[in-house]
């Protein structure tokens, strides 16, 4: 073999050596990316525990607040009637029509748990409609409407639909028993809960009528 074929050979192999390193390369810095990825997730998620941690005292407050506000069921007992009951009180005492509900399956969310009801017609006017909602806002915490769906109805001036209401509450050994819903035919009760929230009504009601967004109206 030549001194010419020997040195071809030589370049030849230095070539290859070095598309060899090239690939390596390659190969080593897409890993690498993926490690400082996932070492910069591990890193947030610490960041963000540990923030948890030094608000330990302002969760463990806000989680006896909103436990205070949610009644306690025996573990045995069937709670459909309670929350079925309570929400038809509410209709029925703000004049909103409710025609067909079911109570859903019981889910447990950590130490709460939650019955989900689905209404699947209800029909009444805006002002009806907006002191239901009030009305299950001043329930505290244990009520929360999911999903609405609101559409005219064949009736002049009312509206007709669909809402989920979610029910939270907690099982165990309750100090007190939770009492039944009170009934919705008193006419003293009804009147002190609308007088109550009448301006939501009327803030809902003329914003629904003007023809401009309330953010967009000029001020005098």
């Amino acid at each position: 073999m030549s001194n010419r074929d020997k040195n071809l050979l030589m370049v030849v192999g230095v070539l290859v050596l070095y598309a060899i390193l090239a690939f390596s390369y390659r190969q080593q810095m897409e890993k690498w990316a993926i490690v400082r990825k996932i070492h910069a997730t591990a890193e947030k998620k610490l960041a963000d525990e540990d923030k948890l941690i030094s608000q330990r005292k302002e969760w463990n407050k806000r989680y006896d607040e909103m436990q205070a506000l949610m009644p306690v069921f025996p573990d045995d007992k069937d709670v459909d009637t309670y929350w079925l009951s309570l929400m038809d009180s509410v209709a029925r005492t703000n004049n909103l029509a409710i025609a067909r509900r079911q109570a859903g399956t019981e889910v447990e969310v950590g130490d709460v748990f939650e019955l989900p009801i689905d209404c699947k017609d209800w029909e009444g006017s805006l002002r009806s409609l907006v002191y239901f909602l009030w009305s299950l806002n001043q329930k505290g915490a244990m009520l929360d409407i999911r999903q609405m769906f609101i559409r005219p109805s064949q009736r002049a001036g009312f509206l007709r639909g669909t809402f989920t209401l979610c029910c939270a509450y907690m099982r165990g050994d309750a100090e007190e028993p939770v009492q039944a819903p009170p009934a919705a035919d008193s006419e003293s009760a009804a009147s002190g809960e609308n007088t109550s929230a009448d301006s939501a009504a009327d803030d809902a009601a003329t914003a629904a009528d003007s023809p401009v967004p309330p953010s967009k109206e000029k001020k005098p």
